[in-house]
């Protein structure tokens, strides 16, 4: 793998990390203990950990080992409100805009999701969903709100990831996801943005539910299912 491409190598790793709660929010990430449990130099580690604090995962601290961020549910919530205006958009736009190859690209993930859901590790399934909301993100054809989808993405994506260990939701996900691709493919933005948004409502209960189960010291689930 490329020098280049390996504080990126190094962020998908914490990543996972904190995502699995290898790393909980307030754990210090020792730049000379990670380096050396990675095997890697602490400059690569450090330009990952800048890439986890964009992300909004990692809180920098002056002279202090930077820690894994704990969000406030107001924090969280203010983001899924504007990541879902965005979501509803993308979806409107891409029946307007997305080549019906770019649509078929859309397909392709949520039938991969299908195909593979029970075998795949759920943190992978987790990742093959968020590539879906950001196909149809690419496929809107607005490159500014792309970006600002990926940003915001990036900085939901533990919350995302978390709250989805409060329900089981399989059939849902998947069922939405085939509707998301049919408004899509009939060009109706009234029935995407209505799929979108039913799809994300989800999201929030999800989110506001993992808040109160934490706030209770209650174990979480080790196998949470998107959205």
């Amino acid at each position: 793998m490329p020098e280049s491409s390996l504080p990126d190598k190094i962020a998908t790793q914490l990543r996972r990390d904190i995502l699995r709660g290898v790393l909980p929010p307030g754990t210090p990430v020792k730049e000379r203990d990670h380096a050396a449990g990675l095997g890697v130099s602490r400059t690569p580690l450090r330009e990952a950990i800048r890439i986890l604090a964009k992300e909004g995962l990692v809180q920098l601290r002056p002279a202090r080992s930077p820690i894994v961020a704990r969000p406030s549910f107001e924090e969280v919530a203010y983001n899924i409100e504007v990541m879902s205006a965005l979501e509803v958009l993308s979806a409107r736009l891409a029946c307007e805009r997305a080549s019906d190859e770019q649509i078929d690209e859309i397909a392709t993930v949520a039938e991969r999701m299908e195909r593979e859901y029970d075998a795949l590790d759920m943190l992978d399934v987790f990742e093959l969903d968020m590539g879906f909301h950001r196909a149809i993100a690419a496929a809107a054809g607005n490159p500014v709100l792309a970006e600002m989808h990926q940003a915001l993405l990036a900085r939901l994506w533990r919350a995302r990831y978390l709250s989805a260990s409060r329900k089981r939701s399989r059939d849902r996900v998947l069922n939405q996801h085939a509707q998301i691709v049919a408004a899509l493919r009939a060009r109706d933005a009234v029935a995407v943005a209505a799929q979108v948004q039913a799809h994300l409502d989800h999201l929030l209960v999800n989110v506001a539910d993992f808040f109160d189960t934490e706030a209770g010291g209650k174990e979480q689930p080790a196998a949470p299912s998107p959205d």
